[in-house]
C-alpha cells in the first residue's frame, strides 16, 4: 500500500498505486482490474494531487497516477489547437507554447497541474468574465471506462457523457487525452495595475469598471478587516515580446513545523504588512505571467506552513444578486472568529454558464480563504458560513472541500441526479463516498 496526501494535508490515504505511462495501453489497464463502486476494489484517477480536500483521495482503494501520460501528440500552429495526453502539466504546456506565440487561455493559482485534472475540476482563472473555465477551452476528450468502452466526447458525439466529465471529479472515467484551444500571445509579460480599496463597495466598482477593458481581475482581501479593505490586481496580456525570465528565488517550506505558522499571533501583523506593502507598489508596471498568475508555485511545499494537521480552503461563490450582502456577512463572521488566512481571494465571475453538469463557477463573487485545522475543529465557523451561501443561493467548491454535507452539495448542484447517471461504475472517492454514499 501506498500513502497519499491532498494539497490540504489533512489526512494521508492509503491505496493501492497504478501507475499509467502508455495512453495506449490505460483503457486495458483499468478495465482489467475493474472493482464496484464504492467498495474496496473501486479506483481512481490521481494527478499531481493539487486538490485540497478528499476529491482526489481513494482510501483503501486503487489510484490510477496519470503523470507518466505527458506526450504531445499535435500541435496545429495556425489554429493554436493542441492536442496532449492527459498527464501533462500545465507548466510544460506554457513552457512550450509561449515562445511559439500561443497560451492556455484558463489556468488556475498553480500551474502545477495535469490537463486531465484540470478538466476534472474545471478549474477557472482571473479572467472568467472573457474565456470562461479551462472546460470551456476544451475541444475534445478521449475518455476510458472501467467498462472497457473509450469514448471521444465533445460537444456534438457524446456531448452528455462530456458534459458529465468537465467538472466531474474524475468519477465518469480516465480522462487519456484532450484538445484544449490555446490563445495567441505576443510573450509571457502582462501589463498590470495594482489599486488598494478600503471596502467592498469600493472594489465591486472596480471589479465592475474594470471587466470591460482589462481581461485579469483579482484581489487580496484583509479577512481580518470588517471594511473589507484590500488589494485590487488587474492585468491584460502585453506586446512585449522578449523572453527575459522572471526574477524568482528557490524558496522553500523544508518541513513541517510542529504548530501552524499561520495563528492568532501572526495573521493580523502580516495582513497588515502586506496591505502596506501592495499599496506602496500601487500603480502600473509591467510583470511575468508566473508571479502574476502563479505567486505561490515560487514558494517550494508552502503547504507545510499550516502545520501537522493541515489547512481546509473553504472557497465559495454566490450570485451577484443578494451577494453581495452575503460577501459582507461572510467576512464579518470570520473577523469575529478570529480565523482565517492571509491567503485571501476575493473575485468575480462572468456571466458565461459552465458547462459542466459539477462545475463549480457561476455568474457571482467567489470567496477563497485558507483556514489552519484546530484541535478543537473549525466546523462551528465553517456551519455558519455554509449557512450565509446557501441562504444566498450559493455553493462551495468540491475541488477544496473536505467537509461539506450531502445536503449542501445537492441543493448548490442541481445537475447532481443528471451526473448521477454518467458515473463509471468502477470509480469511487472519498468526496463521492461521503457526499454520494458511493
Amino acid at each position: 500500500m501506498a500513502v497519499a496526501y491532498s494539497w490540504g494535508r489533512l489526512a494521508a490515504c492509503e491505496h493501492t498505486a497504478v501507475s499509467l505511462s502508455d495512453a495506449g495501453r490505460a483503457p486495458q489497464q483499468i478495465s482489467a482490474a475493474a472493482g464496484t463502486l464504492g467498495g474496496p476494489g473501486s479506483a481512481l484517477p490521481y494527478g499531481m494531487g493539487r486538490s485540497y480536500g478528499d476529491v482526489c483521495l481513494n482510501p483503501g482503494g486503487r489510484m490510477w497516477h496519470t503523470r507518466g501520460m505527458d506526450r504531445y501528440i499535435r500541435f496545429d500552429e495556425q489554429s493554436g489547437l493542441l492536442e496532449c495526453e492527459a498527464g501533462m502539466l500545465l507548466r510544460d504546456i506554457q513552457r512550450l507554447m509561449i515562445p511559439r506565440g500561443w497560451m492556455l487561455p484558463v489556468v488556475p493559482g498553480t500551474q502545477l497541474i495535469t490537463v486531465g485534472g484540470a478538466i476534472a475540476n474545471d478549474v477557472h482563472g482571473k479572467n472568467h468574465h472573457v474565456f470562461g473555465t479551462f472546460g470551456h477551452n476544451v475541444r475534445s476528450l478521449t475518455l476510458a471506462r472501467t467498462t472497457g468502452e473509450t469514448f471521444v466526447c465533445d460537444r456534438e458525439q457524446n456531448r452528455g457523457l462530456f458534459e458529465a466529465t468537465v467538472g466531474g471529479l474524475g468519477l465518469t472515467g480516465l480522462i487519456v487525452r484532450a484538445s484544449v484551444q490555446l490563445r495567441r500571445v505576443e510573450g509571457p509579460w502582462l501589463d498590470t495595475e495594482i489599486i488598494p480599496f478600503d471596502d467592498l463597495q469600493e472594489f465591486f466598482e472596480l471589479a465592475d469598471t474594470s471587466e470591460a477593458g482589462w481581461e485579469h481581475t483579482v484581489s487580496w482581501i484583509d479577512c481580518l478587516s470588517r471594511v473589507g479593505r484590500g488589494i485590487f490586481m488587474r492585468a491584460n496580456h502585453s506586446d512585449r515580446s522578449d523572453w527575459r525570465p522572471p526574477k524568482q528565488g528557490l524558496l522553500s517550506v523544508p518541513f513541517v513545523p510542529p504548530v501552524s505558522l499561520v495563528n492568532r499571533l501572526t495573521l493580523r501583523p502580516f495582513n497588515t504588512a502586506y496591505y502596506q506593502l501592495q499599496a506602496f507598489k500601487a500603480g502600473r508596471s509591467t510583470a511575468h505571467y508566473i508571479p502574476f498568475f502563479h505567486p505561490l508555485d515560487g514558494i517550494g511545499n508552502w503547504n507545510r506552513i499550516y502545520g501537522p494537521k493541515g489547512f481546509h480552503q473553504y472557497q465559495c461563490v454566490v450570485p451577484r444578486e443578494g451577494g453581495e450582502q452575503a460577501i459582507q456577512e461572510i467576512l464579518a463572521e470570520i473577523a469575529a472568529s478570529g480565523q482565517g488566512s492571509f491567503l485571501a481571494v476575493l473575485k468575480t465571475f462572468g456571466q458565461k454558464p459552465s458547462e459542466g453538469m459539477l462545475s463549480f463557477p457561476q455568474p457571482g463573487i467567489t470567496l477563497a480563504l485558507d483556514f489552519p485545522a484546530l484541535s478543537g475543529g473549525n466546523e462551528s465557523l465553517f456551519q455558519r458560513l455554509d449557512h450565509l451561501v446557501m441562504q444566498a443561493g450559493g455553493r462551495l467548491y468540491p475541488a477544496k472541500d473536505a467537509r461539506m454535507s450531502a445536503e449542501m452539495f445537492a441543493a448548490g448542484y442541481p445537475r447532481l441526479a443528471e451526473f448521477t447517471a454518467w458515473r463509471d461504475p468502477g470509480i469511487s472517492s472519498s468526496m463521492s463516498r461521503r457526499l454520494t454514499g458511493i
